[in-house]
């Protein structure tokens, strides 16, 4: 039998304080916060998941992104663009996607998208 891939978890920097980027996640976010233990946590939002890890290493932070795609990118916009961090604009790219990224408290750059070429 082949081994099959099934899904991926990713690690993401929390900064220094953990408790803090939780906070942003849950209550600016939309996140729930699944686990918990030390300076880790695990988040998940609409079958999304991660895990938040309390991290100082400023390089790992400035160089850590995610890209999560969505449905229904302006209704996020609209839902993230009045949070107290960067929040860019909506863009369409010319490989045929529509994003918008944001800046965490952390440092950490989220890039939101929704397809619409194929």
């Amino acid at each position: 039998m082949n081994a099959t891939l099934q899904s991926i978890t990713p690690l993401v920097p929390a900064g220094n304080n953990l408790a803090t980027e939780l906070d942003f996640y849950t209550k600016k976010m939309g996140f729930t916060v699944t686990w918990q233990n030390g300076g880790m946590a695990g988040i998940e939002r609409d079958g999304i998941a991660f895990n938040l890890v309390e991290n100082d290493t400023q390089a790992w932070v400035e160089n850590a992104s995610l890209s999560i795609g969505v449905s229904g990118l302006d209704a996020l916009y609209e839902e993230y663009r009045s949070l107290p961090v960067q929040v860019g604009p909506l863009e369409m790219k010319f490989w045929g996607r529509r994003e918008v990224h944001l800046i965490v408290p952390s440092g950490v750059c989220f890039q939101f998208y929704e397809q619409t070429m194929v």
